[in-house]
C-alpha cells in the first residue's frame, strides 16, 4: 500500500479453528493502531468508526491472524465531499520486504462523483498489481460487504458477494502466491490527497472534516492461527478448499465479466506503458 499507519502488530497465536462464521467484536478482538481519540466503538463493540481531520487519521487491526478462509467487513464510506481521503481495508502479513497483502483502498471524490475502489495484491513482497473500478451503488448511504475468499487455488475479492477480482495460484509459472504467511486484518483512514483523487489534482477540503468511515460485522470463517503449519495441515479438510471453491462457477464468471465490462477503469494487466509484456498471472484471469 502507499502508506501504512501501523504502530504495532498484535499477534495472538490462537488455536486453529475451522468453526462456522464468527462475528468479531471491535472491543475485544481488535487493537487501535493509530490515534485512539479518533476511533469510536459503538453498540457494545459491534460497530466502529474511524475519523480523519486535519490533526490526524486513525486505524485499527485484528488481534488474530488468518491463513485461508473467508474474511468479510461491512463498511459505510465517508459521505459528501471526500476528495483526497483514502479509506483502506486490507489483510497483511506485516511490514517486511517479503510481505503478503490483499488491499481494498477506497479513493474519495468530490460530492456527486463516484468513489474509486482500488485493489492490489502483494505476494512475497511483489505488488504493483492495481486494478480500479467504480462501484454500482453509493457506498456512503448504507453498509456494504467487502470480502476475501482465500484458498490454495485462488484469491477472490468480493463486493456484496459479487466477485470483482480473481488472483489464481500461478506458482507453476513462477508467480508467487500468498500461502506461506498468515495475515491480520487492518483498516485506516488517512490523507492521500497527493495522489488519491485525479492523481492529486483535487485536495482535501478540511472545512468538510471530520471525515468518518463506519464498520460493522467483521466476520471470519477461516483458519485463525499464527502458526502457518497448523493451517496448512488442515487445509485439505477445510470447506474453502472444496472443489467448488477452487475456481469461479459459471454465474460468478458472468458477474465478474459484468464488473470488468461496465465498471473497471484501470487494470495493470493491460497497462503497456508499465508492462510492455503482461505479467504471467494476467494470462490466467479466472
Amino acid at each position: 500500500m502507499g502508506r501504512l499507519f501501523v504502530l504495532g502488530f498484535v499477534v495472538v497465536l490462537a488455536a486453529s479453528s475451522l468453526a462456522a462464521t464468527v462475528n468479531k467484536n471491535f472491543n475485544t478482538d481488535f487493537a487501535v493502531t493509530w490515534s485512539p481519540d479518533h476511533v469510536n466503538t459503538l453498540l457494545g463493540g459491534s460497530a466502529l468508526q474511524l475519523r480523519l481531520d486535519n490533526s490526524s487519521g486513525s486505524g485499527f487491526a485484528s488481534k488474530g491472524q488468518f491463513l485461508f478462509g473467508k474474511i468479510s467487513m461491512d463498511m459505510k464510506l465517508v459521505p459528501g465531499d471526500s476528495a483526497g481521503t483514502v479509506t483502506a481495508y486490507y489483510l497483511t502479513s506485516g511490514q517486511t520486504p517479503n510481505r503478503d497483502e490483499l488491499d481494498f483502498e477506497f479513493l474519495g471524490n468530490v460530492s456527486g462523483e463516484p468513489y474509486i475502489l482500488q485493489t492490489n495484491i502483494y505476494s512475497n513482497g511483489v505488488g504493483a498489481r492495481e486494478q480500479r473500478i467504480f462501484l454500482w451503488f453509493d457506498p456512503t448511504t448504507s453498509f456494504h460487504s467487502y470480502s476475501v475468499l482465500w484458498n490454495q487455488h485462488q484469491i477472490v475479492f468480493l463486493v456484496d458477494e459479487i466477485p470483482i477480482r480473481v488472483f489464481r495460484n500461478n506458482e507453476a509459472k513462477g508467480v508467487a502466491f500468498p500461502s506461506k504467511q498468515s495475515m491480520g486484518a487492518f483498516s485506516s483512514i488517512w490523507n492521500g490527497d497527493q495522489w488519491a483523487t485525479r492523481g492529486g489534482v483535487v485536495k482535501i477540503d478540511w472545512s468538510k472534516a471530520p471525515f468518518v468511515a463506519s464498520y460493522r460485522n467483521f466476520a471470519v470463517d477461516a483458519c485463525e492461527s499464527g502458526k502457518v503449519e497448523a493451517c496448512s495441515a488442515m487445509a485439505s479438510s477445510a470447506w474453502w478448499n472444496e472443489e467448488r471453491y477452487r475456481s469461479l462457477n459459471r454465474n460468478q464468471r458472468h458477474r465478474l465479466k459484468w464488473v470488468q465490462k461496465n465498471y473497471m477503469v484501470y487494470d495493470y494487466c493491460i497497462d503497456t506503458s508499465r508492462y510492455p509484456t503482461p505479467p504471467a498471472e494476467c494470462k490466467d484471469a479466472f
